[in-house]
């Protein structure tokens, strides 16, 4: 159960990262570095997303 909560929080922090991309790159000067900052935080994010599905699907 502790990893479907982990899970769960990870993926709405991944949705929060995209939004925040998304608002960043809609802005009038947007902050390159700011959004490969995120960008890059997003894909940790979603790594630890997958090596917990995987781990979970082999648990189960």
């Amino acid at each position: 159960m502790h990893t479907d909560a982990r899970l769960s929080s990870l993926q709405e922090k991944h949705m929060r990262l995209d939004r925040a991309i998304l608002d960043e790159e809609k802005r009038s000067w947007p902050d390159e570095s700011a959004i490969k900052r995120l960008k890059i935080e997003k894909l940790h994010v979603k790594e630890e997303i997958d090596r917990l599905a995987r781990t979970s699907h082999r648990v189960n």
